[in-house]
């Protein structure tokens, strides 16, 4: 039980990225749903994250042009979470190499 307690401390950024983009992969996209954004649920009518994660939804499933109408940096936002699950992930090979 310490172990996975001790795993999850360790790597609690990574499952979260990876966990998140699981969600966003298998989330079906509509256009009435929940929204956590603040900004939207005090009746504001523009957020400017607002969007974003169809977007990512959009661009894992490699249609770029609806990823782009949903928020214009959800192909960007997607590359960087990419390469920071990447990063996680070869930091503990780099410790065992040096």
């Amino acid at each position: 039980m310490n172990r996975v307690v001790e795993f999850i401390k360790k790597n609690f950024e990574l499952i979260f990225w990876v966990t998140a983009l699981v969600l966003l992969f298998t989330m079906v996209p509509s256009s009435s749903h929940f929204t956590l954004c603040p900004l939207a649920n005090l009746g504001f009518s523009f957020c400017p994250g607002c969007g974003i994660g169809h977007a990512v939804h959009h661009a894992m499933w490699l249609r770029f042009t609806a990823s782009f109408a949903a928020h214009p940096l959800g192909i960007f936002a997607l590359i960087i979470i990419l390469f920071r699950i990447i990063k996680l992930i070869l930091k503990p090979i780099k410790t065992v190499i040096i």
